[in-house]
């Protein structure tokens, strides 16, 4: 492997044993989480959309942050791990793609995610439209955008794209995946608020 899958691979076991050490499933549900686990079965085919489809210029969704506001960051961080294998299986992609996409469509969106959300609380009102708007929407294309923009100065582009064309189209499918999440997240909140573990009616329904 070369310098960046090291560091690729440092980043994620951080990640991992923080979140083991957090203890995530003690707060799972009593019965398992289908939406989130239907969701999660999606994502190697977001994540391998590019390969799937052989073209370079295509850029894959992340659908992270969705997961993270489902299920909670440490948790998401665990969920992500079979992802980046069945991406292998599913593209065939090598071990060192998997784990650049893990890093940099997994825990780098979801962890700035997890700060822009702490940020929305410590700064802002706790009302629903601030969790809807702010948690599903804004915080979703800020993350992804600046994760894409981010991998692509680190990482480069494939020799027959021109960086400014790949940051523009991760841009854009970082609105999409906002859209996407967004649009669920206000479902979620209207009919099925116990599907988001990070949304609570005590803390962002306004008190009569």
């Amino acid at each position: 492997m070369g310098l960046l899958s090291w560091v690729h691979l440092g980043l994620a076991l951080l990640a991992v044993a923080l979140a083991m050490a957090l203890r995530p499933w003690r707060a799972l549900p009593a019965t398992p989480p289908w939406p989130a686990l239907a969701w999660w079965v999606l994502l190697p085919v977001l994540w391998s959309v590019d390969l799937l489809s052989a073209q370079p210029v295509m850029q894959p969704l992340a659908g992270t942050c969705l997961l993270m506001l489902m299920l909670g960051w440490p948790m998401a961080v665990l969920m992500l791990l079979p992802v980046a294998g069945a991406v292998v299986g599913l593209a065939d992609a090598s071990a060192a793609d998997a784990l650049q996409r893990l890093v940099w469509l997994g825990l780098v969106p979801m962890t700035l995610a997890l700060a822009l959300g702490a940020a929305l609380r410590r700064w802002l009102p706790n009302h629903l439209f601030v969790y809807i708007l702010g948690r599903g929407f804004f915080a979703t294309a800020l993350a992804v955008g600046a994760a894409g923009a981010l991998s692509a100065w680190v990482q480069g582009v494939p020799p027959t794209l021109a960086v400014e064309d790949v940051v523009l189209a991760r841009v854009l499918a970082a609105f999409g995946d906002a859209f996407i999440t967004g649009m669920l997240v206000a479902i979620f909140v209207a009919f099925r608020p116990q599907w988001l573990a990070t949304y609570t009616d005590r803390l962002y329904l306004p008190q009569t």
